[in-house]
């Protein structure tokens, strides 16, 4: 039997709360399955299965505590399934059929390795088991992998020849991480013992590196001439080669250098939500190549509208504020534009336009950064939209929103000019494609007919994901909402 003890969720976290279970007594289950949803500090986080096996006992009940260390859940553990080498079929714009590369691996050791983690390690041919983590607990972590993975190039005959040949001839050239190929082609490149991955093309398919049949038949050839490079270059070069790897891999897999404090400083853990914000933009600057318009709008349109409403809207029991106007008029511009209202999905390299108009409303709260999310702001009225939106900024300030309550937006407004600034650089919320920053409103001077006037403006800062939409379908959005903000009365033709 198989006794997996709740691993360590993050640096300081001792302990967290079962929010649900996945699996049941009797439940088969495959290594990486989720067993559990664990919360700590209002992060909540999936813990997948070590291994392959049969669920024998569950240790806690929905709702108990389990400190880290402590047995979570009994499994009889079984053989992991063989796996063979494994692609991504993907169709080119031509309608040819072609696979993105996947190297071979039967990573089935009992080793504690998030699922990313894992997928990496299968993608790079690295055998996880004979990887030694360095996170907390001996987590396995990517740059592990990556440094095993350098490690063994290192140690094969043939990709050292491939190296001192580039060296000798030309600068070295990267591998890639994706290649698309036709199944004939990567089935020719096995036989010749060619890496798919590092064959030099300038073509391409939908944005990836495409590789044909010629193309490897040349790197094979260039490969044979390394025979007739002299000895004596080989350990030279190879001995250069080999040395920048180790150099490389050190400091992938070096340990951050602890910071000293001195009297008077004070130190709090980087954990729960603080932690969870921090990994979200994190991944959001390393994936996303972020470009950001920036304009400015005279409103006094939307200052006029307000003022009308506001009297009504008290009679009701509402304080009607400028945020329920925007998500409107950002509603509406969405519509007119639908690019801005994409995911992209790149498992299955698609992009996703989403239908509902769910708009994520950045709020500042005494534990970090949240984004509780609006449902159909489209559909809803202003009053209900006030209300709604009041509701989920108080719990979210209180810690009392659903984890359910922040997920499934299309797109994010972030206010900072509540606070103070006029533009911003903000980060995406992946998967969204786009975040929309707004200043506050505050008059400025607008020259109109030759004529300087002081007026109610607002300044935006839109900043995009550049793989998905371009510089202009950005401008042509803000000019879209720079009208409807202006003269939010637009809406009512719609």
């Amino acid at each position: 039997m198989f006794e997996f003890e709740l691993p360590d969720l993050g640096e300081g976290v001792a302990e967290g709360e079962v929010l649900a279970w996945h699996v049941a007594a009797g439940d088969s289950v495959e290594e990486d399955q989720v067993l559990a949803e664990v919360e700590t500090d209002k992060a909540a986080v999936d813990v997948p299965s070590p291994v392959d096996g049969v669920v024998r006992e569950l240790h806690a009940d929905v709702g108990d505590i389990v400190a880290t260390g402590e047995v979570l859940v009994t499994i009889e553990a079984g053989e992991a399934p063989e796996s063979e080498s494994s692609t991504e079929s993907v169709t080119g714009s031509d309608g040819e059929v072609v696979e993105t590369s996947a190297d071979e691996t039967a990573a089935d050791g009992r080793v504690f390795a998030p699922p990313s983690v894992r997928r990496l390690a299968r993608e790079r041919g690295v055998d996880i088991t004979a990887v030694e983590g360095s996170g907390p607990s001996g987590r396995i972590t990517e740059a592990d992998v990556a440094a095993a993975d350098r490690a063994a190039d290192a140690d094969d005959e043939p990709a050292v020849k491939s190296a001192v040949r580039r060296v000798a001839t030309e600068p070295m050239a990267e591998r890639r991480d994706h290649t698309l190929a036709t199944p004939a082609t990567r089935r020719l490149a096995r036989e010749l013992g060619v890496d798919i991955d590092a064959v030099p093309t300038d073509e391409t398919r939908d944005g990836e590196a495409y590789v044909d049949a010629a193309a490897v038949r040349a790197m094979a050839e260039r490969e044979a001439a390394d025979d007739e490079i002299p000895d004596e270059d080989v350990r030279a070069v190879t001995e250069q080669v080999v040395s920048e790897l180790r150099e490389t891999a050190d400091e992938v897999g070096a340990e951050p250098t602890p910071i000293e404090a001195s009297d008077g400083d004070r130190r709090e853990p980087y954990r729960g939500v603080r932690r969870t914000i921090g990994e979200q933009m994190a991944r959001s600057r390393r994936e996303v190549p972020h470009a950001t318009h920036h304009d400015m709008v005279a409103v006094p349109g939307l200052v006029e509208a307000r003022e009308r409403l506001q009297p009504l809207a008290e009679e009701r029991g509402v304080h009607l504020t400028y945020t329920p106007l925007l998500l409107k008029c950002v509603a509406a511009a969405l519509d007119d534009h639908p690019i801005l209202a994409t995911q992209l999905d790149t498992e299955s390299e698609e992009i996703v336009y989403r239908r509902d108009r769910a708009i994520g409303v950045a709020t500042a709260t005494d534990h970090g950064l949240v984004v509780p999310v609006v449902e159909a702001v489209d559909e809803k009225g202003l009053l209900e939209l006030t209300a709604e939106l009041d509701d989920l900024v108080s719990r979210a300030r209180s810690r009392d929103i659903a984890r359910e309550e922040m997920q499934g937006g299309v797109f994010t407004v972030t206010n900072f000019g509540a606070i103070g600034g006029e533009y911003a650089d903000p980060v995406i919320n992946v998967p969204e494609t786009a975040i929309l920053g707004v200043g506050a409103i505050k008059e400025r001077p607008i020259a109109e007919s030759g004529e300087v006037t002081a007026q109610p403006t607002l300044t935006l800062s839109l900043a995009i994901d550049h793989r998905v939409i371009d510089g202009a379908d950005a401008a042509r959005f803000v000019t879209t909402l720079k009208s409807y903000l202006s003269e939010p009365t637009r809406l009512l033709l719609d």
